[in-house]
């Protein structure tokens, strides 16, 4: 087999971003785009690469992921998250956890330690405290911004329809060297949701879905809209039938949103290693590596590219 290079890319969400949030998020997805392609160097995996790359982003308060996630009805944290294997299709997910710092971990922890693919709420709960995983108060994950959009949604005059839209799931889909790809996506979900809620994320096709055969891609966005198309399967689909991973995605999120009128964004990697992060939404922050250049940007049309040597210097320096 040709070594093939090895690519990853990152979203930390699709929706609409402050302004004063932006340099914060561009800066989080460089950093995890880093970071996986820093694991995809070393020989390791795709699968390995994606949970790096997203564990970073659920340390990263900016994002809608682990510390920094929205808070629903009742102003708590419950997140879910998946991974996938596109060698086997094995995968992994959780939903509706709690007091955990990194539920991508623990979906990894599903995919590798049990013969189940989805854990939820308690039994999630059961399982990280079998695994080990480190419990965290749950106001630990809490940060002040979570909480005044929270206050605010529930004032009677509010329309937390207008809040949904800086979303902040984030995600990140690889191939390594041996060819094999992988996906990752995390959330904390809608800010204000029910109780038990459970969206796109948790949901194999539906937050994302890696398969060698054809590729990857990871998904964020109105959850409830994906899920009505499953929007990460629907672009393999489309790729299966030829496309180009831009074109496939881009068919699919017109689709989804003529359809039933839902805005996201995705990321794709192929077989081939060409990648694609497209978005119907205002915003969506987004970075790749791929062959010792980095890309990334936020608005329609915007991409920046350094190469990693430069980025690298500029992490250490703070960026």
């Amino acid at each position: 087999l040709g070594r093939m290079k090895p690519v990853i890319v990152v979203h930390g969400g699709a929706g609409r971003i402050f302004k004063e949030r932006e340099e914060g998020c561009r800066a989080g997805v460089v950093r995890a785009a880093l970071r996986g392609y820093a694991v995809l160097k070393q020989g390791g995996s795709a699968v390995d690469a994606v949970e790096e790359a997203v564990r970073s982003m659920e340390d990263d308060p900016h994002f809608n992921a682990g510390c920094g996630s929205v808070l629903n009805e009742k102003g708590e944290v419950e997140m879910d998250a998946i991974i996938m294997d596109g060698k086997s299709l094995d995968s992994g997910a959780v939903s509706a956890v709690r007091c955990i710092a990194n539920p991508i971990k623990l979906a990894r922890l599903v995919m590798e330690k049990t013969k189940h693919m989805l854990l939820t709420d308690h039994g999630a709960h059961l399982f990280a405290q079998a695994m080990g995983i480190p419990e965290i108060p749950g106001e630990k994950l809490i940060t002040e911004r979570s909480r005044e959009r929270w206050k605010k949604n529930l004032e009677p005059d509010s329309n937390p329809e207008e809040f949904q839209k800086d979303l902040g799931t984030v995600g990140a889909v690889a191939i390594d060297s041996e060819g094999n790809v992988a996906c990752a996506t995390s959330t904390g979900g809608l800010s204000n949701k029910m109780i038990g809620r459970v969206g796109d994320t948790a949901c194999i096709g539906s937050g994302g879905y890696a398969d060698n055969h054809s590729g990857a891609t990871s998904t964020t966005g109105h959850g409830e809209s994906i899920m009505k198309v499953v929007l990460a399967r629907l672009i393999l689909y489309h790729m299966e039938q030829g496309m180009s991973p831009e074109a496939a995605a881009d068919t699919a999120l017109d689709y989804m949103k003529t359809r039933v009128g839902g805005l996201g964004g995705v990321i794709v990697v192929n077989k081939a290693g060409e990648w694609a992060a497209r978005f119907s939404t205002k915003q969506m922050s987004w970075a790749t590596v791929k062959d010792d250049s980095l890309h990334y940007g936020i608005y329609v049309g915007e991409k920046h590219i350094k190469s990693v040597d430069e980025a690298l210097a500029s992490e250490r320096e703070g960026f």
